[in-house]
Formats: C-alpha cells, structure tokens, sequence
C-alpha cells in the first residue's frame, strides 16, 4: 500500500494503517532525531513524539511533498526545538552509542582507541556547535544520507542554498576539528 493510501485510510478512522506508516519510517525518524541528540533513550522519546504529532496533523498533511518528507520536517522541527530547550548540555555516551567511530579490535594500540573515543566525542560536539541550519543540512547528509534536492525540500530552501550550507558546515567542521585534533594529540604526547 502506497503512503496516499494510508494516510486516506487513517483519516477515514482505521487507526491500525497509522502502524503501518510508524514501521515503515520509524527508523528513518529515529536516525534524525538521533542525528541531533546523540542519546538513544531521548531519540527514541523524540521519535514517538514525532509520530504522535504526524497523526494529530495527518489531516493537515496535504499531499504536496511526499509523506516521508513532511515526517522529515516534523522530526527536524521536533530535534531542534528539543536541543533549544534543553539547558543542559547532552552528555555523551559511551563508544557503542557512537555512529562514527569503528568498533576497536584487539590489535589496535589502546592510545589510538582513547584518541579515537576523544575525536568522536569532539565531532558530536562541532556538529552541535554549527549553525542551526547549517547543522540540520550536515545531519541530513551525513546521517540520513540524502541527496541536496530532499533535503532542499525539507529545508524549504533551493538546492543552491543547502550546497552552501553544506560547503560552510563542512569547512567549519575542518576548522574545528583540525585544532582539537591537535590538541588531542599533544596531550597524549605529554602522557
């Protein structure tokens, strides 16, 4: 069944095609909201909240951009109001709630593991530090995976204008992360 077909079910009252739609993006609403809390347990609340709010304005969805691109925004709108409000900073988690870091083996030097740890904690931090739109098109790119044009469309923008962003977010990561990365590795010289 197509996302049309659901969504004219739902609003006719068959509640149960609304489980269909939260299985079939449930993880992509989870990776986003994930993308910019970097807490499993905060992401998954985030996520069922997107959802309960998708099914409140299901009736207000009309049908202009695909279904999965208004869920997009919803979850987008719903991540950054979260990281607005939160007045504590998101602590980390540990290695295994990291997206980017590759696991470690046992033959890798314990230092290059703990420098690894420190750079992955550090890039979570830039990204967070971007720009709120600059940070919401990297998200989009790099978490989700998805071409300039839909973010475009989510962002309600021009493709022209998420490429900047793009370009921007990216040389300020490089920024960032270069000099930490410095100082990460002087500091484990030192030890």
């Amino acid at each position: 069944m197509t996302d049309s077909e659901l969504i004219t079910l739902i609003l006719q009252g068959d509640r149960d095609s609304f489980r269909i739609l939260v299985e079939r993006y449930q993880q992509m609403v989870f990776r986003t909201c994930m993308g910019f809390l970097h807490n499993r347990e905060e992401a998954e609340d985030l996520a069922q909240d997107v959802f309960i709010r998708a099914y409140q304005s299901l009736s207000r969805f009309r049908g202009e951009s695909a279904f999965s691109t208004w869920l997009y925004r919803i979850a987008v709108n719903a991540s950054l109001n979260r990281t607005r409000r939160s007045s504590l900073k998101i602590t980390f988690e540990t290695l295994e709630n990291t997206v980017i870091s590759a696991p470690a083996t046992s033959e890798d030097d314990p230092e290059k593991i703990l420098i690894s740890r420190e750079q992955s904690v550090w890039l979570r931090r830039a990204v967070n530090s971007l720009p709120e739109n600059q940070r919401t098109a990297i998200i989009l790119s790099k978490y989700e995976d998805l071409s300039q044009k839909e973010i475009a469309e989510i962002m309600m923008t021009s493709e022209g204008a998420v490429e900047s962003l793009l370009f921007r977010a990216k040389r300020n990561l490089r920024k960032r992360l270069s000099s930490e990365s410095k100082k990460i590795e002087k500091r484990h010289r030192k030890k």
